[in-house]
Parts: structure tokens; C-alpha cells; sequence
């Protein structure tokens, strides 16, 4: 593990030795810490330094991309993820809380989606790469031997694959093995060791080292991407007319999939999410779903880890990395206005912030420390194969507090009330950030 303490931690002191807000801390951070261009806050693969990058989706094709030597014809450095995660359409929403106790599940499970088609990955992998003019083959197959087969063959070939993973299976961030399938998403295999097992980047400092049966079970427990590959194959120099068509197109298309109406996939999804944090009558209001206890203290844990990346698994809000882009497409398409719906989108990102801050009650005992364990967790994870022991020790942590509050939160009830009622307030004032960002994007966007 890292020795390095966590990286919001270090955005939080800066915070107060400044007055910064966090968008403003964070980002000089990260300006110190990497290869960023002062100009646009744009970085080189890897761009953080909290431990490498952010979004599994938007961090493979960058980190793919970077390994093959494709670079941009503009400032001649690799594309950084920023840039994938907006020419695939940058910053999306979505909020679904599953029910599924009548199937055996302990607790409701809370999911959020903060990037455009987040609950279609395949179809936002095809539009990006087809945007950049970059050519993929897709692999799939039912069989483990013929998927082992077609890994092999392209390591072989000394060519990364993107491989389709169960979250747990894979080992990084250190699950238990009662939650398999749970989740899943893509990680870049770079090669074999040795004994025949498999490097792994996870956004990692270093990679994983992952054994050729953990591997097998990882690309084949989730049914919706069983033995998935992507083998990405750029066939030439990308033209700076492409790649500002590919910019034109990811911010068309943001701001397209943010102006729709739907309450699960779609910016209305932010005032469902406050509506139901209040709605007593509502069976899906948290005062109902969570009307004894049971599995809250999960639901609110799981609201930091799914929003503030400085924890969870897969990135967080993104509103920064949305920021990013937009400064980076301002330079290269000379339109400062995009400038403006970064600071935006800053301010919204700030407010998540603010809303991952709040979801944990501090006046619970051993909630603070469940906070840390997570923190170090993400630390560990980071870090890749060094990582591994610390980040067993800090996901135990965290699943002995879920346990300790599985089946109630003992905090009194008017306690949990205004826990509910803060919530949806600070989601309302997001909602309200989003829609303005939004309208400063379009406005930048339509000429």
C-alpha cells in the first residue's frame, strides 16, 4: 500500500490552509502531482496522483491507446482520460435503488451512474472508438478455453487486451466471496508472468497479479459480458480534423443525453433521488424501503463510495474529469465558452462533494472510521499487486461496520429524519447545478 495519506484527505488540507473549494484544491493538486499542462489542466497517461486514473471505461481505451502510441496530433502527448470520457460523451445520471430481498438479498442496493450510457458499456465503447476512428474487435464465446485461447493469442502478440471482469473475482478491491457478480467492469491485461498468471492494470500504480483460474472466473461469472475482449487496433496516426470531429460529437451528444426526461437515466434522476430521501408514502422513499433499519447504514456508506472517487471503485461523480474535457476541448476547438461550463460543472462536482461528506452520519459510532478503512481501501487498490494485503486489511474494516449495522442504525429516529432531509436538499441544489451546467455546455456546444 501506498504510504502516501489519501488524496482527498490532501485536497481537504489544502482546502483549509486556502479557502479553495475542493474543484479549485483538487485540481492544483493534481497540476503539482503529474504531467498536467497549466494551461488546460490536461494530463498525460497516468494523470493523478492518487494512483493513477479515474473511470474504468473512459481509463482502458486511454490507457490502451497510450500503450499503442497513439497521441494527439495537437499537443503530440497521449490522449488523456478526460478526453476519452468527453468524445464519448462525458458526464451522465442515473439513480436505481434494487430491491430484491424476496430473492434473498440482505439489502437494497443502491446504483448510480455518473457517465453517458453507463448501463450500456458495450454501446459506449463502440461509439467512442468509432468516433476517434479507431478500429476494435470484439471477442465473446461461451467457452473458458477457447476465451483463455483468445487472451493468450493477443498477449502473445504483444497486444493489451480490455478484459470484461467481475468486480470480486478479480481481486482488487479485496470482496468478499459471498458477493459474487455483484459488479463488474473493464481492466486492461498487459501480459503473463512467469508462472503463467495475469498482469492486470486496474488504474493501478502497479499491476495486478492475477491467476489464471481468478482469471477465468472473473471473465466468466457476469452473463451480460461472459469472456468479453476488446482488442483495440489503431491503424495510424489520428488526424486533428478527427479528433475535433470526435470532440464535436461527445459534446453534442452530452448535452443530448442530459436534456432527456427520464428519472433513471437522465438529469431528473437527481430529483427523484431527493424526492424519494423524504416520501414517507412512497415505496421506493427511503422512509419506507428503510423503515426498520435494516441495510441503511449500508444504502448511506454506499452513497460515498458511489459518489466520491476518492473511495469507491469506479471513479465517483466525474464532474472534475467532465471539467477536464471541457477545458481541453476549449483549447483545441478555440471556444472559450467551454471554458465557462467547466467552472460549471466544477461547481456542481463540489456539491457532490459535499453530499459524499454528509451520507455517513459522524455521530455513529465507528462510521468515521468505516470512512478511513475505504479511503485506505482505494489507496490500496491503486497501488496494484503492492496493495494487496493492505486492502484486505481495509475492506475488513469496512465489512465489520456493514455487519456491525445490518439490521438496524441506532440512531434515533428524528436523527435519521434530518439524515434523509439534508440529503435530499443537497440533491435538489445538485439537480439545479447539473441543469445549469448543462444549458452553459449547450451554449458553448451550438454555434
Amino acid at each position: 500500500m501506498t504510504t502516501r495519506k489519501g488524496f482527498k484527505r490532501l485536497v481537504r488540507e489544502r482546502m483549509a490552509r486556502t479557502g479553495e473549494r475542493y474543484a479549485a484544491a483538487r485540481r492544483a493538486l493534481l497540476i503539482a502531482g503529474g504531467d498536467a499542462d497549466p494551461a488546460t489542466g490536461s494530463s498525460a497517461v497516468p494523470t493523478r496522483p492518487d494512483g493513477g486514473r479515474l473511470h474504468p471505461n473512459s481509463a482502458s481505451i486511454a490507457t490502451v491507446l497510450a500503450s499503442r502510441g497513439v497521441v494527439s496530433p495537437i499537443s503530440g502527448a497521449p490522449l488523456s482520460e478526460a478526453l476519452i470520457h468527453g468524445i464519448g460523451g462525458g458526464a451522465g445520471a442515473g439513480y436505481i435503488l434494487w430491491e430484491f430481498r424476496s430473492h434473498g438479498a440482505e439489502a437494497p442496493i443502491l446504483t448510480l451512474g455518473f457517465t453517458n450510457q453507463w448501463q450500456y458499456p458495450s454501446a459506449w465503447f463502440g461509439k467512442t472508438l468509432d468516433r476517434l476512428g479507431v478500429p476494435v474487435t470484439v471477442h465473446e464465446t461461451s467457452g473458458a478455453k477457447g476465451a483463455r485461447a483468445t487472451l493468450d493469442g493477443l498477449l502473445e502478440a504483444g497486444e493489451p487486451a480490455i478484459a470484461f471482469v467481475d468486480q470480486e473475482a478479480i481481486g482488487t478491491w479485496a470482496l468478499p466471496a459471498e458477493h459474487p457478480g455483484y459488479s463488474g467492469y473493464p481492466v486492461v491485461v498487459t501480459g503473463r508472468t512467469p508462472d503463467g498468471s495475469y498482469l492486470v492494470d486496474d488504474r493501478s500504480g502497479e499491476p495486478l497479479v492475477v491467476t489464471e483460474a481468478a482469471m477465468a472466473v472473473a471473465r466468466a461469472r457476469i452473463g451480460s459480458f461472459k469472456h468479453r475482449l476488446l482488442n483495440v487496433q489503431p491503424d495510424g496516426p489520428l488526424a486533428a480534423d478527427r479528433l475535433r470531429t470526435a470532440i464535436e460529437a461527445g459534446l453534442v451528444d452530452q448535452v443530448a443525453h442530459l436534456s432527456t426526461r427520464s428519472d433513471s437515466f437522465g438529469l431528473p434522476a437527481w430529483r427523484k433521488w431527493s424526492r424519494m430521501m423524504t416520501d414517507a408514502k412512497h415505496p421506493k422513499g427511503w422512509p419506507q424501503v428503510f423503515a426498520d433499519g435494516a441495510g441503511l447504514f449500508d444504502a448511506l456508506l454506499s452513497i460515498a463510495e458511489g459518489v466520491d472517487g476518492g473511495i469507491g471503485a469506479t471513479g465517483g461523480h466525474l464532474r472534475e474529469l467532465q471539467a477536464e474535457f471541457l477545458d481541453e476541448a476549449a483549447s483545441i476547438l478555440d471556444r472559450p465558452a467551454l471554458g465557462e461550463a467547466a467552472d460549471a460543472w466544477r461547481a456542481a462536482g463540489d456539491l457532490w462533494e459535499d453530499l459524499a461528506d454528509s451520507a455517513v452520519p459522524v455521530d455513529l459510532d465507528g462510521a468515521a472510521a468505516a470512512i478511513d478503512a475505504d479511503e485506505a481501501l482505494h489507496d490500496a487498490a491503486m497501488a496494484g499487486e503492492p496493495g494487496r494485503a493492505a486492502a484486505r486489511e481495509a475492506a475488513a474494516v469496512v465489512r465489520a461496520a456493514r455487519a456491525r449495522y445490518a439490521r438496524s442504525l441506532p440512531l434515533p429516529e428524528d436523527r435519521i429524519r434530518e439524515v434523509f432531509r439534508a440529503l435530499g436538499e443537497r440533491l435538489v441544489a445538485i439537480h439545479a447545478a447539473e441543469v445549469a451546467a448543462v444549458d452553459a455546455t449547450r451554449r458553448a456546444t451550438v454555434r
